[in-house]
């Protein structure tokens, strides 16, 4: 069984685990357990996989009624957790984070069933911490997670990656060529993730006319909030620039990319460092524990990316950029700094210690 949600941060991980234990074990059954109306009831399906619901949710920062609810979501969640574990029977449980993970993992704990949890992100999340007593491994992605766990139970694997990016990309060229862009100029890749970055889209609307005038192709994923009103904004936009609301090949996208502005989702830079780009990291304020500043910080103080506050105005982030595209060496430093930090073998990592604690539990 495996849970993890809210976020395709929490979601896609869980999946890719599961894709590597089924590509192991053709026969094994697999249950994932997600928070009611949340992206995982759509995602974890259309991957191929059978989901149940819990009411849960987080916990709000400010008083609201959903808190004054959550103590009763929170046993109703358990006590469907444990009529699950009973009726599916499962060899482990595994969580990747997110709200539903904690009472799956809590019960599977009440009731002698062995567990893994997985943290995406350098700083952990609440439920991740509150699990980790329970849990008998705790794979993660970057070193001196002692602070936050216990050091005998912590694994090294890196932050699985998404279909496509565990073998060779396609060539630049090639890549290129795909997208239609110019094969002479390097090429921006612009992420804000599947919904989009508001902040990040306004400083590259605020700077497109002149970005216009450079020689850089751009591949531009803006999320499908903020697409119509950009589209409307630029109008027709040339060859080179692609603006797009969501990039489903993004193998293709990396392959065609020399540089990479983006949000600094723990996976995100998981897959960056496995593809070797130069990045601007603009973490997300909005976020638990600030974590995506901590992650960016994680890496620019290993000369691995450039950290740019959302802050700061778009003429800086203009600058930046030129300040990168005008120094290959610097951008090259920076490529071979992240790359050096992959752990592309991170499915299989984890998958190995599963292997471990579920064969010991028999």
């Amino acid at each position: 069984m495996l849970s993890g949600g809210g976020t395709g941060g929490h979601i896609f991980p869980a999946v890719a685990i599961a894709d590597e234990i089924k590509a192991r074990y053709p026969d094994a059954e697999f249950l994932f357990v997600g928070a009611k109306d949340k992206m995982e009831m759509e995602k974890v399906p259309k991957a191929g996989y059978a989901i149940e619901g819990l009411w849960i949710s987080g916990i709000q920062r400010k008083l609201t009624l959903d808190n004054l609810s959550f103590p009763f979501k929170l046993l109703s969640s358990i006590f469907k957790s444990r009529k699950l574990l009973m009726g599916f029977k499962p060899d482990v449980v595994i969580g990747t984070g997110g709200f539903a993970s904690g009472p799956l993992v809590w019960a599977a704990a009440q009731k002698g069933i062995p567990s893994l949890i997985q943290e995406q992100n350098s700083f952990p999340g609440i439920t991740n911490k509150l699990l980790a007593s329970k849990a008998q491994r705790i794979c993660v992605a970057y070193e001196g997670m002692e602070r936050f766990f216990p050091s005998e139970k912590l694994i090294l694997s890196g932050n699985p990656l998404r279909k496509g990016l565990d073998r060779s990309l396609p060539s630049n060229p090639e890549a290129k060529s795909k997208f239609g862009l110019n094969p002479e100029w390097p090429s921006l890749l612009i992420l804000g993730g599947s919904l989009g970055a508001r902040r990040i889209n306004e400083m590259i609307s605020e700077q497109m006319e002149s970005f216009q005038k450079w020689e850089l192709n751009i591949i531009w994923q803006c999320g499908k909030l903020y697409s119509e009103a950009l589209k409307t904004k630029h109008g027709d936009l040339p060859n080179h620039i692609h603006l797009e609301a969501f990039i489903s090949d993004m193998p293709q996208a990396y392959a065609a990319s020399d540089i990479v502005i983006s949000r600094a989702g723990a996976n995100t830079l998981s897959e960056l460092a496995v593809v070797g780009k130069a990045a601007i990291l603009i973490p997300s304020p909005n976020v638990a524990e600030d974590h995506q500043t901590k992650n960016a910080e994680a890496l620019s103080s290993k000369g691995a990316a450039i950290l740019f506050k959302e802050q700061r105005n778009s003429k800086e982030l203009s600058d930046c950029l030129q300040n990168l595209l005008s120094n290959p060496a610097e951008a090259e430093n920076l490529q071979n700094n992240i790359k050096a930090l992959a752990l592309p073998q991170a499915a299989k990592t984890i998958v190995d210690e599963i292997e471990k604690i579920s064969s010991h539990a028999r």
